[in-house]
Parts: C-alpha cells; structure tokens; sequence
C-alpha cells in the first residue's frame, strides 16, 4: 500500500505516530520559512507541514515546487496542530513531513477544486473527473451508493430477487422514442434500448419468480430538463398474486425504510387521494403537500355578477397566500407579471386582502360585495391577514396556471423546505388519454395497465371514463415512481390494443410474444418502478438529478467529456448497412 492511513483518519489519538500519506495537493499556503498543504483524498483533508527547521532541507525545497492538484506521496510524523480548526475531523492534528514522493504532476485545472466553484456547467462537465473530487459531488454520489445499498438490501429480505433483462430488445410504438441499435448480423434491421423492462418482468411473473427487481438503465430519446436525462436509472419491480393494496404497502414501506436508514426521518402513513381530487385541488397530478393553499373553487360565488373576466369562463379558482395582506401594491404587481410570462400563460390576476378587522379590499369592490368575499374567503380557506389570489378561463389551462403560481410562491416564501418531506399516492387515474391529432386513444400510463374491474363495461360503450388500475408515488412534489395492475389476459390486452389503434396483426407483430405467454398461465400481477436518480436528489436536497450522476448528459444529450454523440467512418456505416446517410446532418435534414 502506498499509504498506512487515509487523510480522514488521523486524530489527537495518533499522535507522535509514523504514517504515511497519498492523495491530491489542496490548498498551498507558503509563508517563506514554513509550508502548509492540504492533502486529500476521498475520506477528508489532512494539514502537512514542511518546516525549514524541522523538516529535511531536500524535502522542504521539493514541497515549495508542488502545485494544485499534484499526486503526492507523504511520509511523517503526526502532531498536535498549534491553531486547530474543528470544522475538520482531522483539525486537531499535522504531519510533519520528512518524506515527499511526487507519484503525478498535474496541470493547473481549469477551474478551482472547491465547496464553491468558479467552473460554469459547461465547463464543468466537460471536465467532469475533476468536478468529481469536489466534496459536495462526491458525496452525491455517496449518498447514492447508500440509497442503493439500502433498497437492494430491503426488497432482498423482502423474498424479491434481483434479475437482468436484456439490454437489446425490440421498438415499440408506444411510449416515448427509442434509442436504436443497428444490427451488423442482421443488415437492415435494429435493436431498441429499453425505455423500462415492462414486459421483460411480466414475463418473469409468467415464469413464476413472484417477487422480481432490478436496478436497471433505462433510454428515451427525448427533448431533456434539467430533471431529464436520455439513460436514466429505475428501481424496477412486479410481484405475482397481488392487488393494488399490497404494492402501495410493499413500498411505501420501502420508502419509510428509506428515510429513517438515510436521513433519520420517521415517517407515517401516507395519505392518498384520486387523480381528479389531485387537479382539482393542487392543479397537477404530483402536489407538494409540504404546505397549503390547496384551491378553492369559485364559480358558485364569482360567475353571472357582471364581471366579464369572470363571466362565460369554465372555471373560477382561487389559493389563499398565508399572511399574503401584507403584500404592497408593488409586490403584488409582481406575481401579476409573473403569470403572464410564457411559460405560464395567464392574462392576469385578480386579488382580494382579508385584512385583520375582517374587512376585504380587492381590485373587484365594484362587482362583488363584502359577503360575495367572504365566500371566496371560505372556499379558498383564507383567513385575516391573508391574500386570495384568482384566476379564470379553461379548466384545464387555469389549473395548471395556479398550480405553477401556487409553487412560484411558496419557493419564494420558504415553504419547500429542504430536509422536509411529504409522500402521498395519487391513484384512480383515466386509463386512456384522447388526443386529437392523432385522433386516438393513447394509455395514461402504458398499454399493459388494468382496467378497474368496475368499468369494464364501460370499455365498449364509453372507455373514456374507464379508470385504471394505476398509482404513482410522490415525494415532495415530485413523482417519484408509477405503476399498476396489468393485464393478465390475453382476450383483455387484445381489447386494449384495438381501443389504441392497433389492427390485429400490428398488436400481434408488435407484442404476441406477451399474448402468447398469457395462455400459458399468467397469474395476476403488477409492479412498480421508480426513478433512483430523482428519488436520490430529493433526498439530497435538489429537484435537479444531474449532480447525482456519475457522467450526466447536458441538456442537448450531449456527453461534453467524450464529445458523444459522434459521426461514424464510412466503412462501419457500410458494415452496419447504413451506408445511404448523409455526412451533413443539416444537409439530410433540408432534403427531408
């Protein structure tokens, strides 16, 4: 070994002890007659000193010489530190040095190695090995090992059994777009990455393995956010001889274990409510219950009073901003502006303060009265002191709009506060979605998700109103994992292929191999999977999962350190049978 401990782990306990040292070269602080490093490695920083006095006169020229980041090798003696520093586990003790091996000289990096950063994202990624012996990302990736560990070991002592699906399967036409692979063997044809393992794990319950997960990539070749990336990472499981209720235990249980092992939070059962009760009181599907301000809903107490902004609109809701009253003029003008940006879409705002003596003051005193406020009052949950703010238009349209406003706020007011949360189930979701362009029904959530057995009539006469046999998990706001019972028979998922558009030959093509495994005693079944990366993040403060992962994509799916995408030779595309693309994307994009 090159080194008898590592820079975390020497203390007051060691001293006078003979160690030796390796790791990366921190920090230099030369005060003409006296050296100090700070050395470091994956466990922490330790402080050596090169003394012109005490320390060999060889060793102390060579450390003058060293810079940022240089591999060093460091042989010396531990002693008590005359300024300790306990913001640092090894902050009571130094090393004398009395040898200095230089193992790798480095280049300045191009930016600083710290808590605190000068390097841009950009610069950042492109750099990424560097980026990665700062602590804060390092210990990311920690605590992501952890989370792993933790749910491996849980859902192994839970009977599941862990089990790799392949890698190169076939493309679907459903879902997101696929990543494709050329086939060499076979000319002309291709592989597709798998967006998740679905039907690969319900085969698994076919074949009788009861309790299946995996911790597995998974690729869709999406536009991407920050919260996106094209190779993805899901805690995927199904279980056989279950019904919804034993899934939303198994992991909600899970999800508790997981908060008390990784952040010491004790967590109780987690509340549930339908997709339809989640819009109709937050505006999205995935609420941060953390706070208030759910909605109140108006149209009782604010249409046909005359007022045309109101008047003729679908809906009329309104949130209750705590202590909100006091807000000037100017800062309301403010969230007024704010809704009418693009990325919200809102014409405006309409505003009413419940003011301490019971009294209202609105930009609508003209259309509505003090008893016409009250109602807004009761139904938003508003009290004195506080601000109704509402709006009005499309159901639809002025949910979402609220619901983005709710959230605007409640981050500039410190609701959404970090080291808090909050799960809930939303489950009773529409299990087909109609869209117009392609007028058809796709699946809310994929083509192998059951039915509620009460609404299987409806598949024939209204499948419009059928609801699904599907939940999803949500922490903190964000959605965290989804899933369902599936279909188990073949005469079911042939029903359901033909309500998506599918003739009977393309469902066949496409997915027989699931229908044919069907007639061979497939048992109920359905499963969940959950994003690692996302879940990851939230427990370590961040809606953002790219600082969670080892070598994240930018925004564009771009790999900055490898340059990745890249453009092939001639002679692989004409060995793959690809030999007919352009060498100009932009030019095979004109001629399209």
């Amino acid at each position: 070994m090159l080194r008898s401990h590592h820079c975390g782990a020497l203390n007051e306990n060691h001293s006078n002890e003979e160690v030796t040292l390796a790791g990366w070269v921190q920090k230099i602080r030369n005060k003409g007659f006296i050296v100090w490093i700070d050395l470091r490695d994956r466990f922490g920083t330790t402080q050596l000193v090169f003394d012109e006095e005490r320390t060999p006169k060889a060793v102390y020229k060579k450390s003058m010489s060293l810079g940022r980041e240089d591999v060093i090798q460091v042989k010396g003696k531990v002693i008590e530190r005359e300024s300790k520093n306990p913001n640092m586990t090894t902050g009571g003790i130094e090393i004398l040095a009395k040898e200095l091996s230089v193992l790798n000289a480095a280049k300045t990096p191009p930016f600083t190695i710290e808590n605190q950063t000068d390097g841009g994202d950009e610069l950042r990624m492109q750099y990424r090995y560097l980026d990665l012996r700062r602590t804060p990302v390092r210990e990311n990736l920690i605590l992501r090992h952890k989370v792993t560990l933790a749910v491996r070991n849980f859902l192994s002592q839970a009977d599941f059994i862990d089990v790799e699906t392949p890698y190169l399967i076939k493309s679907t036409p459903e879902g997101a777009r696929d990543f494709v692979v050329p086939s060499r063997m076979n000319g002309g044809q291709f592989y597709a990455l798998p967006q998740s393992p679905q039907t690969f794990k319900q085969l698994l319950m076919v074949a009788g393995f009861d309790k299946y997960f995996q911790i597995v990539k998974c690729f869709r070749d999406e536009d991407l956010r920050t919260d996106r990336q094209p190779e993805f990472t899901q805690i995927d499981c199904e279980m056989a001889f279950v019904e919804q209720e034993d899934i939303l235990m198994q992991f909600e249980s899970m999800i508790q274990h997981l908060l008390k092992e990784i952040k010491g939070v004790t967590m109780g059962e987690f509340p549930r409510i339908t997709f339809k009760e989640a819009m109709e009181k937050y505006g999205n599907d995935k609420p941060d219950i953390r706070f208030g301000m759910t909605f109140g809903e108006l149209n009782s107490f604010a249409l046909n009073k005359g007022f045309n902004v109101f008047d003729g609109q679908e809906l009329v809701v309104g949130i209750a901003v705590p202590g909100g009253a006091s807000m000037t003029r100017k800062e309301i003008d403010v969230w007024i502006e704010w809704v009418k940006r693009p990325q919200v879409g809102a014409k405006g705002l309409v505003w009413v303060k419940c003011n301490q003596d019971g009294s209202y003051k609105s930009t609508v005193d003209n259309f509505f009265t003090a008893n016409d406020l009250s109602h807004w009052a009761d139904a938003t949950g508003a009290k004195a002191g506080d601000l109704i703010f509402v709006m009005a238009g499309n159901a639809q349209a002025t949910r979402t709009q609220l619901s983005a406003l709710r959230i605007g706020i409640a981050e500039q007011m410190g609701l959404r506060k970090v080291g808090e949360f909050a799960a809930l189930w939303v489950t009773d979701f529409p299990l087909l979605e109609w869209d117009d362009e392609t007028q058809r029904y796709h699946a809310m959530h994929h083509p192998f998700t059951s039915p509620k057995k009460e609404d299987l009539e409806l598949l024939d006469t209204d499948p419009s109103k059928v609801m699904a046999n599907a939940y999803d998990l949500v922490l903190n706001g964000n959605e965290i994992g989804g899933g369902s019972i599936r279909i188990h028979d073949t005469a079911m998922q042939k029903k359901m292929f033909n309500l998506l558009g599918f003739t009977e030959k393309e469902a066949q093509e496409q997915f027989g191999f699931l229908m044919n495994a069907f007639q061979y005693g497939a048992p109920p079944h359905g499963g969940i999977a959950l994003g690692l990366d996302r879940l990851v993040a939230i427990l370590g403060g961040s809606e953002s999962i790219r600082d969670f992962i080892a070598f994240p994509k930018n925004n564009n799916g771009r790999d900055m350190m490898i340059d990745a995408p890249s453009t092939l030779e001639e002679a692989k595309l004409e060995e793959l049978y690809l030999n007919s693309l352009c060498k100009d994307p932009l030019q095979q994009k004109n001629t399209i």
